[in-house]
């Protein structure tokens, strides 16, 4: 099911109703800043999230994005962009599960249906670049996996704009990184049960047990 929030307020308010794709790495304990606690007591209102949309890293991205999807529409003519800034789709088989995508694809010969996932990085160290060695990190793994589960869509094109610097001068990559559904049902049925565990926790007010981060 696909709503238009039509503007940043209502959308918010709706956020607060489920888990979005945002929110998937951390529900299952692939992010690294945030622990699934954190976000179970946010969810059932012990906790106020925190606006990160002044940092630095947010803002950048932010203002980066329409740039990065023109510069898809001109890499990739064989798709159909759109974007609707407050538009959620809501999984029809978990109601509460819910995704805002950067973009959504066409694929023009076949009709099929894509997410466009936009990221921006900067490294400062070489170990991460690891991350992104013929892979994402986890945390945006989950969340592709979780706009899949709300869609429906067939794949997921991720546009990554890494920023690092070279002798102390910055430097920029774009790499994509495609995701076919097809490929990844079975990590999409794991992330599922997952998260209706998380969110039955929620219903529930029963705070789930800690899930520490790999080492």
């Amino acid at each position: 099911m696909f709503i238009d929030a039509e503007n940043r307020e209502k959308w918010l308010e709706i956020r607060k109703s489920g888990i979005g794709g945002s929110d998937a790495g951390t529900a299952v304990g692939k992010n690294s800043y945030k622990s699934n606690v954190a976000l179970w007591r946010e969810k059932v209102g012990i906790d106020v999230p925190e606006d990160i949309s002044d940092k630095p890293a947010v803002a950048r991205g932010k203002q980066a994005e329409p740039c990065l999807r023109e510069l898809f529409r001109l890499d990739f003519p064989e798709y159909h962009v759109e974007y609707h800034e407050f538009g959620m789709y809501f999984s029809d088989e978990f109601p509460y599960m819910f995704a805002t995508l950067d973009g959504e694809l066409t694929e023009i010969s076949t009709g099929r249906r894509g997410v466009l996932e936009i990221k921006t990085t900067t490294i400062r160290n070489s170990s991460q670049w690891d991350e992104w060695d013929n892979r994402i990190p986890d945390s945006y793994y989950i969340q592709v996996l979780h706009q899949l589960i709300c869609t429906g869509f067939d794949f997921v094109v991720v546009m990554a704009n890494i920023k690092y610097y070279n002798d102390d001068i910055p430097r920029v990559q774009i790499r994509y990184y495609f995701i076919e559904r097809s490929e990844v049902q079975a990590d999409i049925e794991w992330l599922k049960r997952e998260e209706q565990k998380f969110w039955q926790s929620v219903q529930e007010r029963k705070c789930p047990s800690l899930i520490l981060p790999e080492i």
